[in-house]
């Protein structure tokens, strides 16, 4: 049965975790009326981006390690809107499940906001570069005329009057970029899929500091909000994007499909946590491990199940690893000569070595 043909029979399911790109993305369901938002100025459909695709999920259909409860998990948060809390062990793919939601439903590329301990609200929202345009007023400045107006250096950019040879100055939202989370809020007919990676690890605030701008779809930008412009054209987290923001707002239209992701290392605040959907990710079964190394290998390389074995029975004896270790160590014997059980053994025994250890 086609994702099409389940989705009729489902009816409220659109997501079934086969990885497979639909002939036509499929249709959306209404967003409850708490949660429609009305943001102007529609933003063209986002870009593709097969690279980093192909590079998560592999060039075939995957199947992540996804039960029916988990499954019905992902399409309530895309039918509620709202954010996706991911938790379980490192490695086992939890951000890997957010280019599983966008191949399906057609979502196009995937936004990642990588999070740190030094990562504030502000980061994911927009960067101003205040020096860039500093250097770039001063230089403007330089370069007119004797005898030219000489009006203050804010007040004339903020009007964009042109100098007596007609050099336009410098345009604030030529220094403002829109991060990852503002980027998604943007007005789009279909939503976008924002990916926030390991929240757990950020500062403690952070969490607490996401609840307005995730509750409300919207937030603004003080200093467009202060300049004379009515409208400004910034750059977007999309390679070459922009948008034009009236107001210095930015509210958007369908709330994009959020996917934060925890390595379970703290708590988080439970207003945060009344906001999100819970989905708790475990390790892989040995099939669903076959069906992995099968999607980004084309083949079952020879020796590939010799490889899974191995690293479930790592994973079973209580050790913490990582898929991309397997992938390593299966790619290791597609290499010409490469025998496991000579000399190779004592690199693949390095190669899957438990990462609680240290080394």
């Amino acid at each position: 049965m086609s994702a099409q043909e389940q989705t009729v029979v489902n009816g409220w399911r659109v997501f079934h975790a086969t990885g497979r790109e639909p002939d036509s993305p499929p249709q959306l369901p209404e967003a409850p009326p708490w949660r429609r938002f009305n943001g102007a100025r529609t933003q063209p459909a986002p870009p593709d981006d097969p690279a980093a695709a192909l590079r998560r999920l592999g060039s075939h259909s995957v199947t992540p390690q996804l039960g029916p409860d988990d499954i019905d998990t992902v399409n309530a948060a895309i039918l509620l809107r709202r954010p996706l809390l991911i938790t379980g062990p490192p490695g086992v793919g939890k951000s890997t499940l957010a280019y599983v939601i966008a191949r399906e439903l057609g979502l196009g590329r995937v936004l990642e906001w990588s999070v740190v301990s030094r990562t504030a609200l502000r980061d994911g929202l927009y960067v101003h570069d205040a020096m860039g345009r500093a250097q770039a007023i001063a230089a403007w400045q330089a370069g007119l005329r004797d005898g030219a107006p000489q009006a203050s250096a804010e007040a004339t950019t903020d009007s964009a009057t042109p100098s007596s040879e007609g050099q336009l100055p410098p345009v604030l939202g030529d220094f403002i970029t829109l991060g990852p989370l503002g980027t998604a809020l943007l007005p789009y007919d279909r939503p976008r899929v924002l990916l926030v990676d390991e929240l757990d690890k950020s500062d403690i605030d952070l969490p607490n500091d996401l609840l307005h701008v995730l509750e409300n779809g919207s937030y603004e930008i003080p200093e467009l909000v202060r300049d004379a412009a009515d409208a400004a054209s910034v750059h977007t987290s999309d390679p070459g994007g922009r948008a034009e923001l009236a107001g210095g707002r930015v509210e958007c239209r369908e709330f994009p499909v959020v996917v934060i992701t925890s390595n379970g290392e703290r708590e988080f605040p439970a207003a945060f946590r009344r906001r999100c959907l819970p989905l708790e990710m475990r390790t892989p079964t040995r099939e669903q491990l076959l069906a992995m190394v099968k999607g980004h290998f084309d083949a079952l390389p020879g020796g590939a199940e010799e490889m899974v074995d191995l690293f479930v029975q790592r994973v079973q004896a209580g050790g913490t690893h990582s898929l991309d270790q397997l992938l390593n160590a299966v790619q290791m014997t597609t290499a010409g000569g490469f025998q496991v059980d000579g000399d190779g053994r004592k690199l693949v025994e390095m190669l899957l070595r438990d990462l609680a250890k240290g080394r």
